[in-house]
């Protein structure tokens, strides 16, 4: 009798045994996955290595809008209207670019395009070579800085080429547009002297990667 008490302990303690063994093994899959879920929802922004590494190419379209000081704020015309605006505009200008990026982050392309600037009666091709930092500072948002520097082409004087640089600065969303305010030189030598046209124009930009 005495044995077979023995025996049914030993049984139920097998059983027991193979119960938790069993529950152990289910619960780590379950806590391997919750693990996942939590890197899988961090934020972009909060560091580039949260995004596996991902480059290609890109393209990238603006127009600008150069500015001029409006020498007349204030006054009143003969007709009686105010002049009102700080900044009235000066030209336009329009660039393309193709070239390759890492991440959305970092990028440099192949870029070119036309100036127009009234005021200094200059039309210009420049051709440069364009870098962006694009980090994100939102789920939605990204600030962009671009430098650009390569050569301006005078269009009408002559074999007239200089230098040519920019910089910019914006914001961008989700769909590649973005708003920026752009500072460039164009600077040709004549004779002995530089001749450098500067401005400052408002933008907007299309970037597809």
């Amino acid at each position: 009798m005495k044995n077979k008490i023995l025996f049914l302990f030993f049984v139920l303690f097998q059983l027991s045994f193979s119960q938790t063994k069993k529950d152990t093994l289910i619960a780590v899959p379950k806590h391997l996955a919750a693990s996942n879920k939590s890197f899988s929802e961090k934020k972009f922004y909060e560091s580039p290595e949260s995004e596996s590494a991902d480059g290609g190419n890109y393209m990238q379209f603006d127009v600008t809008i150069p500015l001029r000081g409006n020498k007349t704020y204030g006054e009143i015309d003969a007709n009686g209207n105010r002049s009102d605006y700080w900044f009235l505009p000066d030209g336009i200008g329009a660039k393309f670019g193709y070239g390759i990026h890492y991440n959305k982050w970092f990028g440099i392309a192949a870029t070119s395009g036309i100036d127009w600037l009234g005021s200094d009666k200059l039309v210009a091709v420049p051709l440069y070579a364009n870098f962006r930092l694009s980090p994100k500072v939102g789920e939605e948002t990204r600030i962009t800085l671009q430098y650009g520097i390569g050569k301006s082409f005078a269009i009408g004087r002559g074999n007239l080429m200089g230098t040519y640089q920019k910089i910019s600065l914006g914001l961008e969303n989700t769909d590649g547009i973005s708003l920026f305010v752009e500072i460039n030189n164009h600077g040709y030598k004549l004779r002995n002297n530089i001749d450098e046209v500067y401005s400052i124009s408002i933008g907007i930009a299309l970037v597809s990667f």
